[in-house]
C-alpha cells in the first residue's frame, strides 16, 4: 500500500468512527497558518470590535503550531442542534417569560462536544499510538469557524455563523489538531450571495457588514456582560436571558432546518423560555438546579437576572413593581438595584414613583443613583404624555 493510500485508510477510518459515535459532520484541513485571517483580527481589533472572550493572542488563534508542535493537520467536527421548541409555553399578563438562545438549549454543547472529541482522539490513538492530538472546543485558541470552513463544513455566512448546507447554522463546532498527515477536504463553494437579511434584522447593527461583527453591539454578548447595559441597548434586549438567534431565525439557509435528534440537546421548555418573576428571587443554589446544565449558567445567575428585569420592562409588566422595588431596596449588587430602578421607571405608576423617590434618599452608589434619575425622568415623561 502508497503512503497515500495508507493516510487515505487511516481518514476513511476516523469518518466511519465518528459516524458511530453519533458526530454529523467530519472534515480535515491542512494545519498551514490562517494569513487571511490573521489580517481580519488586527482590523477587528483596531476598530474594536473583540468582545474580550477571545483567546487575546492573535498568533496563537492563526497558527496552529502553537497549540501543536509539528501539526500537520486539523479535523473540524459539527453537532446539529434543534430549533424548534416543542411544546412552547406561553408568555401571559402576570407570567411573563424570558427565551434562552437555542445554543444554550439542552446539556452545554462544552461536555457534549468534549465528551465526542475525547473517543475521537482515544480512536485516532488506537490507529497510531504515536499520534499527537489536541482537543479544542470554543474554548481553545483556534478559531473554530476558521477551521470547519478550511476543513468543507460549510462557509463563514455574512451573520458570522458557520453555514452547513445539511444542517444550516444550527451546528456546534470542535476541532482536533493532530501530527498525522491526513488528506485535506476541500472548502464549501457555496455562500451567501446577494442575500443581507441578517444584516438588516440585527437589532442594534451588529452586523457592520456581511462576515463582519461588532461584538461590542452584539446582543448575544450585551446578554453575557456582568455590568450595566447600554442605554441604546436596553430596550432592544426584548425578552432575551442568553444570546440571540435573530441573524439566524431570518437565514433562508435555515428555513425548515430542525435536527432532534441529539437528546442532550432536548430543551425543557421551562428552561428554555422560564418565567421571568421566580427568577429575581432565586438563590445560588435553585438557579444552578434549574440552570447548571445549560451553557446560559456559565457567566453566573447576575447577568440573566438583570436581563430578567430588562424584559419586565420590555413588558411593561406591573405585578412586577413589588419585586423590583425589594430589589432595589435590598439587593446587594450595584447592576441589579440600578436595572430595577431603571425598569420601575419604565414600567412606571405612582407605587414605582414613590418608591424611586425614596431610592434618592438613601441610596449610596452613584451608578444606581444614576439609574433612579433616568427611572424618575421615564416617570416624568409619561406623566407629561398622559
Amino acid at each position: 500500500m502508497t503512503e497515500k493510500a495508507y493516510w487515505e485508510q487511516t481518514k476513511q477510518a476516523i469518518i466511519d468512527y465518528a459516524r458511530e459515535i453519533g458526530i454529523d459532520k467530519i472534515g480535515f484541513a491542512s494545519a498551514d497558518p490562517f494569513v487571511e485571517l490573521k489580517e481580519r483580527l488586527l482590523t477587528h481589533r483596531e476598530k474594536g470590535y473583540e468582545s474580550g472572550f477571545e483567546e487575546p493572542d492573535i498568533e496563537k488563534r492563526v497558527d496552529p503550531q502553537l497549540s501543536l508542535a509539528g501539526a500537520r493537520s486539523l479535523i473540524s467536527i459539527a453537532l446539529a442542534y434543534p430549533s424548534k421548541l416543542e411544546g412552547a409555553p406561553k408568555s401571559e399578563p402576570g407570567a411573563y417569560r424570558g427565551i434562552l438562545c437555542r445554543a444554550a438549549w439542552g446539556t452545554d454543547y462544552h461536555h457534549v462536544l468534549r465528551d465526542k472529541l475525547t473517543r475521537l482522539t482515544w480512536f485516532i490513538q488506537q490507529l497510531e499510538p504515536a499520534a499527537r492530538v489536541v482537543s479544542m472546543v470554543d474554548t481553545g485558541a483556534l478559531s473554530d469557524r476558521a477551521v470547519a470552513e478550511r476543513a468543507g463544513i460549510g462557509w463563514v455566512g455574512k451573520n458570522c455563523a458557520v453555514i452547513t448546507p445539511e444542517f444550516g447554522s444550527w451546528v456546534y463546532l470542535g476541532e482536533l489538531v493532530t501530527d498525522l498527515p491526513l488528506p485535506p477536504d476541500t472548502p464549501v463553494e457555496e455562500g451567501c450571495g446577494d442575500c443581507n437579511l441578517c444584516v438588516d434584522a440585527c437589532p442594534t447593527g451588529a452586523l457592520v457588514q456581511g462576515g463582519q461583527l461588532n461584538a461590542q453591539k452584539c446582543i448575544a454578548y450585551l446578554t453575557q456582560v456582568k455590568d450595566f447595559i447600554p442605554d441604546e441597548y436596553r430596550a432592544k434586549i426584548g425578552n432575551r436571558l442568553y444570546g440571540c438567534d435573530t441573524c439566524q431565525t431570518v437565514c433562508p439557509k435555515n428555513r425548515g432546518k430542525h435536527f432532534p435528534h441529539h437528546p442532550e440537546f432536548t430543551p425543557d421548555p421551562e428552561i428554555a423560555k422560564p418565567l421571568l418573576l421566580p427568577l429575581l428571587t432565586m438563590g445560588n443554589k435553585e438557579f444552578q438546579e434549574k440552570f447548571g446544565a445549560s451553557s446560559a449558567a456559565w457567566r453566573g445567575k447576575k447577568p440573566i437576572q438583570r436581563n430578567a428585569i430588562l424584559a419586565l420592562a420590555h413588558f411593561k409588566d406591573r405585578s412586577a413593581v413589588p419585586t423590583l422595588i425589594r430589589l432595589l431596596e435590598h439587593d446587594p449588587r450595584p447592576v441589579i438595584r440600578g436595572t430595577a430602578a431603571w425598569a420601575l421607571g419604565k414600567i412606571g405608576g405612582e407605587e414605582a414613583k414613590a418608591a424611586l423617590e425614596q431610592a434618592k434618599l438613601h441610596e449610596n452608589s452613584p451608578e444606581v443613583l444614576a439609574e433612579v434619575e433616568k427611572g424618575l425622568a421615564f416617570v416624568r415623561e409619561a406623566a407629561i404624555s398622559t
